[in-house]
């Protein structure tokens, strides 16, 4: 009978890009700068990594098509590439492709790349993906805008669960400003000026209730994981390493949008994804147990709903645990050590990669002024879609044997 992947999987280096407006390099250059860092972080050669995976959402205004801009870009010797797209989603998906080849004894050492040029465009937030979403996408969601569609989801959690807008608005603002206050202790963040939450409440309204800044922009960057098994690790001389406990995906299936069972105040998929996560780690009781956290907050809203998804604040309980200061960096279970989608920013292929990237950090404990204490098991979660119509993905990392 299937058991997962629970520590079958050695992280043995990973690298990051600074985000933001990059507009001194292209795509190419930043693919170099994440991966020249995982590779030294590793102390392997190019040479050794024996299969790759690429992940990048909107190829057609970024690397282009099919997997070559990976390796014609880091001269790979003639190994199989393969390009991933997911939606949000991407960037982790690129990772299991690659834990699951080690996993299975296929390789011995692989690479994940995530990478998104994004700022080029121009435009302050997703470009419009026209006939790039394909013909069957537009028909769910004709005239959709994600602001618009995330709003919906504020206002039905609210009904649900009776909570007066301007208590809601208050805590998705202490989402925001929290993010703000890590970033500004992460050089790599696209975002690094903290606000107060007074200033996020009165942000201009993009889709009621959210203002500007309960949304997050998009960004440039890159990310980068180079993973093997335990016991390859260990041959390379490496005692202390981070492993993989749980990665686990869950997508719509049509359910949310065709029938009447949702409420659209929750996100099905995360309920389901984070069940199967904590099964496939061994993991019981959840606020008990997670460390830290790196969540989907492409909205205030989004991260606020996700954490009773998540089965680590009880349903309708995740304003009080906000207001309460349990997901801040000094909290019960910090959430965004990096800054988020919101700050550190969001390249839509590599935003999984680098969530990734803050809990091997803190688990290594180079996380500088943002490090946590002796931090045991970090979970990172990505959703990409809509409400209604999405892709889950829930990956659990901790050290080696704990």
């Amino acid at each position: 009978m299937a058991k997962g992947i629970r520590d079958k999987v050695a992280i043995i280096g990973m690298g990051c890009t600074k985000f933001g407006e990059r507009w001194e390099v292209g795509s190419e250059e930043l693919m170099v700068e994440a991966f020249e860092e995982a590779i030294e972080d590793a102390g392997i050669g190019r040479d050794e990594i024996q299969a790759a995976w690429l992940g990048t959402c909107m190829e057609e205004i970024s690397v282009g098509k099919s997997a070559l801009p990976l390796s014609l870009t880091l001269r790979l010797p003639k190994i199989p590439v393969t390009r991933v797209e997911n939606y949000c989603a991407t960037g982790t998906d690129a990772f299991r492709g690659a834990c699951y080849a080690v996993a299975s004894g296929a390789y011995d050492i692989t690479l994940a790349l995530g990478v998104e040029k994004l700022k080029d465009i121009g435009y302050g937030g997703l470009p419009n993906w026209g006939s790039g979403a394909g013909s069957l996408t537009w028909q769910w969601m004709p005239n959709l805008t994600a602001p618009g569609a995330f709003a919906q989801l504020a206002s039905a959690y609210g009904v649900k669960h009776g909570i007066a807008e301007t208590d809601l608005k208050r805590a998705m603002a202490h989402v925001s400003a929290k993010s703000h206050a890590n970033a500004v202790h992460n050089p790599k963040a696209h975002l690094r000026k903290a606000v107060t939450v007074d200033q996020v409440m009165a942000s201009p309204i993009i889709a009621h209730p959210l203002g500007l800044f309960d949304c997050c922009g998009v960004s440039d960057g890159a990310a980068c994981a180079i993973v093997t098994t335990p016991e390859f690790a260990r041959g390379l001389g490496m005692q202390d390493f981070v492993t993989v406990k749980s990665l686990q995906l869950a997508l719509c299936s049509g359910e949310e949008m065709g029938y009447n069972d949702w409420d659209g105040d929750h996100f099905v998929t995360t309920s389901k994804c984070s069940t199967m996560a904590y099964d496939e780690a061994g993991i019981t009781n959840p606020r008990e147990e997670i460390s830290m956290m790196e969540v989907h907050d492409c909205f205030s809203i989004t991260e606020l709903v996700t954490m009773e998804d998540l089965h680590i604040s009880e349903r309708g309980g995740a304003v009080k645990d906000i207001m309460d200061g349990f997901y801040n960096l000094d909290g019960g279970i910090p959430c965004q050590p990096d800054g988020g989608l919101k700050c550190f920013g969001h390249p839509i292929g590599a935003s999984g990669l680098r969530m990734l990237y803050e809990m091997y950090l803190q688990l290594h404990e180079r996380a500088g002024e943002r490090q946590l204490n002796n931090p045991r098991y970090g979970l990172t979660h990505n959703l990409g879609g809509m409400p209604y119509m999405n892709i889950c993905s829930v990956t659990i990392v901790g050290r080696h044997g704990d």
